[in-house]
C-alpha cells in the first residue's frame, strides 16, 4: 500500500496522546490505592493532559490532509453501525473531550470525594473522569486498530497483532513522553513512568517483532492466475495495458525498492525500541532530564518509520494485475 503521511501522523500523534493520558491516570489511580506516595501537584496533571490533547489535536489536524473534500468531514461519521473508521471518528472527539475535563478539574483544583471504597479510600472526580476516558482511550484503540485489522484481503493487516500493536507502541510512547515530563518538572514520578515505559517498549518490541515474522510466513491466497482468471501454470506479466500510471499504481503500491523498505524496517527497530530504551535508562540512572526528551523524540521518528513500514509492507492483492506500466 501507499504510506500516506497524513494518517502516519494521524496515529502516530493520537497513539503518543493517549499513552500520556494513561500514564497521568495511571499514577493517579496507584497514589489513590496508596500503592505511591500522595502526589499534590494538580498542575502536572493539568499541563500533561494539555499536551496529550495537543497530540490528539494535531493527529486530528493531520487527518485532514487526507481527505480531498476536507468540509464534508463530519459525513464520515454516518457510518458507525458498520465501519470501523467512523467508530473511530466518534471515539476521538468524545476522549478529546474526556482529557480535556479532566485536565480542567484538575488546573481548577475541583476534586471533590465522590463516593469511598470498601477500605475507606476516597474516589475523587477526577478519578472517575479518568475512568471514563480510560475507556473511550480504549474504545480509540480498538477503532483505529480494527479499521486496518477488519481488511481480510490484506493478510499483513488482518491480524489481532495490529491491534495490540497500535496499543502498545501509542503506550510506549506515551510513558515515554511522561517520564520526560516528569523529569523536567522534578516530579516524584520519573522513576514510577520510566520503569513502565521501559516494560512497553520492551513489549511492543515483542509484538511488532512477532508481526514482522508472520508476515514474512504468509502464504498468498491470491495469484497471478486468479487474478487474470487464468489457470496455466507459467504467467508472465509484461504490461498492465497502460502507457502510464494510474490511481491504482500511485495509491495501491509504495513506488519504493525492497532495500528501502528494509531499511526503514531495520530504523524503526533501532529508533523506536532500542535507542529510546538505552536513554530512558541512561536517563534514569541520573543522566540529565535531556536524554528522557532525546528518548521520545527518537522514539517517535521511529515510530513514524513503523507506521510507514506497516502500510508499505501490505500487499494489496489488485497488484498481482497492476504490476507494470508498460
Amino acid at each position: 500500500m501507499h504510506p500516506a503521511f497524513s494518517v502516519i501522523y494521524l496515529t502516530t500523534l493520537i497513539g503518543a496522546g493517549q499513552g500520556l493520558f494513561l500514564a497521568l491516570y495511571t499514577s493517579e489511580l496507584y497514589t489513590t490505592l496508596g500503592l505511591l506516595p500522595a502526589q499534590d501537584e494538580p498542575v502536572f496533571f493539568a499541563v500533561g493532559a494539555l499536551l496529550a490533547l495537543a497530540l490528539l489535536a494535531a493527529g486530528l489536524a493531520a487527518s485532514f490532509a487526507h481527505l480531498g473534500h476536507p468540509e464534508r468531514a463530519w459525513r464520515s461519521a454516518a457510518r458507525w453501525r458498520t465501519s470501523w473508521l467512523s467508530r473511530e471518528v466518534i471515539a476521538l472527539p468524545a476522549f478529546m473531550g474526556a482529557v480535556f475535563l479532566y485536565g480542567a478539574l484538575h488546573f481548577l483544583g475541583w476534586n471533590p470525594p465522590i463516593a469511598v471504597l470498601g477500605d475507606g479510600i476516597p474516589v475523587r472526580l477526577t478519578l472517575a473522569v479518568g475512568a471514563v476516558g480510560v475507556v473511550l482511550c480504549f474504545t480509540l484503540f480498538l477503532c483505529t486498530g480494527m479499521i486496518y485489522a477488519c481488511l481480510r484481503f490484506l493478510q499483513e493487516w488482518a491480524t489481532p497483532l495490529t491491534v495490540v500493536n497500535f496499543f502498545l507502541l501509542g503506550t510506549a510512547s506515551g510513558f515515554t513522553l511522561a517520564t520526560a515530563c516528569a523529569a523536567y518538572a522534578g516530579h516524584g514520578l520519573v522513576r514510577f513512568f520510566g520503569d513502565w515505559a521501559l516494560i512497553f517498549i520492551a513489549l511492543a518490541f515483542i509484538g511488532r517483532s512477532a508481526a514482522l515474522v508472520r508476515n514474512a510466513r504468509l502464504r498468498r491466497k491470491s495469484t497471478i492466475q486468479s487474478a487474470i482468471g487464468v489457470r496455466h501454470s507459467r504467467i508472465r506479466q509484461i504490461s498492465q495495458g497502460a502507457m502510464g500510471g494510474s490511481f491504482n499504481t500511485r495509491e495501491f503500491f509504495h513506488g519504493k525498492t525492497h532495500r528501502t523498505l528494509h531499511t526503514a524496517q531495520w530504523s524503526f527497530l533501532v529508533f523506536g525500541f532500542a535507542v529510546p530504551a538505552a536513554l530512558l535508562a541512561a536517563g534514569l540512572s541520573g543522566a540529565s532530564p535531556a536524554w528522557l526528551v532525546a528518548a521520545f523524540a527518537l522514539q517517535y521518528l521511529g515510530l513514524v518509520a513503523e507506521r510507514w513500514v506497516f502500510f508499505a509492507q501490505a500487499q494489496h492483492p489488485q497488484n498481482l494485475y497492476y504490476q507494470k506500466v508498460a
